[in-house]
């Protein structure tokens, strides 16, 4: 019965309902408890049930004065915004979006910025006004912005000047698209001002009473087979999720969150989400470009106590003396996005007297498995699963794995979906139901789950690339390397590498005319190709030019026999 108890206690610790599912110990029964599920609110609105309660706490002085939103340029701007002024400016944006824009609820609207506090004021103010948005980074090129456009039929884009080029380019391909949206200080022909329209807007909006099932956002995620999929998330597998999991970091409402990443990515969403729950402040920098010695100055100067950003960042800081630095507040150092190595761990500990605490999860299931502040860290293990999920390891037919056993990675969806779960992949019902085995809905990854329920991540399931804690579809790469006229065919895999965990290969069957060719100067002509023609940082670094490529009896290219050599090659395993 201990673990009956250990398990009380945990549900205890999180204010959670105990399991519904029968518990099995080294593979014998031990008792059938029920599993804590939460029925969703008929309504739900994380602006109206989140920010604005979080106002009137400020109001009444149940909050601790400071800011809810605090962003610095890095060149010496800032904006501090407390929730009642957040709750305020965030009422304005919904009504440039509703009024000024004339959009109604339900309609799509891609939001493409940097890291700037307008970022937060649009997409709240799409939550309020019950429009659907799509996260986009800026590193997207034409034929990126094009596809979104297309496939979601939106109806409005809300870009900054990095994008307004690519937008004109293929706007005209966009029969859906009425209205352009520029933040910027600029104005530019063919988009309305956002900063303009916002400073004329009424404060006064009267949020859209949405149900907790109706769509709020719809994520592109990278698939391992043609272009990405669109994930759709409800207000209740977003908002209401992120209420539920709110304190799983240690923040605490006078607390400084700083989320180091793009904003294109859930992580981005997850981290802001998790500050605004609790109470506490999330703090962005623009940070225009990954600099690590600006990450470091910024945490000796700002009194940020916690930092989530993918492991690729500690990497990164790691590099530097960290020795010239101090950070009198950090406390709290968080991860997730891609693989923490053990030595990253160590040496972080080593060198500042701080764990660095992992999370796990997927566009389509958010926060999935956590280090929360008051477990054990253990070096090589994603963590435990949060409260309302009932992570597995499975196999080949769905059944659930005794601890210790390697298997696929998957959250228990029947007899009934826990919140969290996305709605499904946008008029593609084939490729969500290829993703559900018997109970479950698989993470696409292989893994263990110990004795203690912790999760020791293997490899992936698939043929996604995982680089920096950018997710990068295979064929995403592939069809940007065919519209070159050197490329008759091509294979693009993952190859390890020392600072990135991975990186982008390809494999590459040259056209007759280009076999003469200069190799180091062609690898460079196609890799600035792919960064023209796509995202940049989905390019390959690595580039070898074969004669042919393996493929099985019906001519499919064996991606897998490819990356195997590339792997062993290295003397390492492919355990990301």
């Amino acid at each position: 019965m201990y673990w009956l108890r250990k398990l009380q206690r945990l549900c205890t610790l999180w204010g959670t309902q105990m399991p519904s599912h029968t518990l099995h110990i080294n593979n014998r029964k031990l008792v059938s408890v029920q599993w804590g599920h939460q029925e969703a609110p008929p309504t739900f609105n994380f602006a109206r049930d989140v920010m604005d309660h979080w106002a009137e706490m400020e109001k009444v002085g149940k909050r601790p004065p400071g800011p809810a939103l605090w962003w610095i340029s890095g060149n010496g701007k800032e904006v501090m915004w407390n929730f009642r002024e957040l709750s305020e400016i965030s009422q304005q944006a919904a009504n440039v979006l509703s009024e000024a824009c004339g959009l109604q609820r339900g309609d799509r609207v891609a939001v493409v910025l940097p890291r700037v506090p307008e970022w937060g004021l649009v997409v709240l103010g799409c939550i309020r006004a019950g429009l659907v948005f799509m996260p986009g980074t800026i590193q997207m090129k034409s034929a990126d912005i094009l596809y979104r456009l297309q496939m979601s039929k939106a109806k409005a884009i809300v870009a900054g000047d990095e994008v307004v080029q690519e937008v004109d380019m293929v706007a005209s391909k966009c029969p859906s698209l009425r209205i352009k949206l520029l933040v910027s200080e600029k104005s530019c022909d063919g988009w309305l001002n956002f900063k303009k329209l916002l400073k004329e807007a009424s404060t006064i909006h009267h949020c859209v009473v949405t149900e907790s099932q109706e769509t709020s956002a719809i994520f592109f995620t990278s698939g391992t087979s043609g272009l990405p999929k669109m994930a759709e998330h409800s207000h209740s597998s977003l908002g209401l999720k992120a209420k539920m999991d709110a304190g799983w970091s240690g923040l605490q409402a006078s607390d400084v969150f700083w989320t180091i990443a793009d904003t294109g990515w859930i992580l981005n969403f997850i981290g802001s989400f998790e500050s605004w729950a609790t109470g506490a402040c999330a703090f962005v920098h623009l940070l225009p470009k990954f600099d690590p010695l600006i990450i470091l100055k910024t945490l000796s100067s700002y009194p940020v106590k916690t930092m989530l950003g993918a492991p690729i960042v500690y990497r990164m800081l790691l590099q530097q003396d960290l020795s010239s630095y101090k950070f009198p507040h950090l406390q709290n150092c968080l991860t997730g996005g891609d693989t923490l190595l053990p030595e990253i761990l160590g040496n972080w500990k080593a060198q500042t007297g701080l764990d660095i605490r992992d999370c796990y999860g997927q566009t389509e299931t958010g926060l999935t498995c956590i280090v929360s502040k008051t477990m054990k860290t253990k070096p090589g293990y994603l963590g435990t699963a949060i409260p309302n999920y009932d992570v597995q390891v499975i196999d080949d037919k769905g059944n659930v794995l005794p601890p210790g056993e390697i298997g696929d990675i998957g959250i228990r969806i029947k007899p009934i979906k826990p919140i969290g779960i996305f709605c499904g992949y946008v008029d593609n019902p084939e490729k969500t139901a290829a993703n559900i085995r018997g109970d479950f809905w698989l993470l696409g990854d292989k893994g263990i789950k110990d004795e203690d329920g912790y999760f020791q991540f293997l490899g992936r399931a698939d043929d996604i690339i995982n680089s920096s804690g950018y997710r990068i579809g295979p064929s995403e790469v592939e069809n940007a390397l065919m519209e070159h006229p050197a490329v008759v065919e091509t294979a693009v895999i993952s190859s390890p590498d020392p600072i990135r965990g991975e990186v982008v290969k390809a494999f590459v069957v040259l056209a007759s005319q280009f076999l003469s060719h200069d190799p180091e100067q062609l690898t460079k002509e196609l890799q600035q190709h792919v960064k023209s023609v796509t995202a940049p940082y989905k390019y390959p670094r690595k580039i070898e030019f074969v004669l042919n490529l393996p493929k099985n009896i019906t001519g499919k290219i064996q991606r897998d026999k490819l990356r195997d050599k590339e792997w062993k090659k290295s003397g390492r395993a492919r355990a990301q």
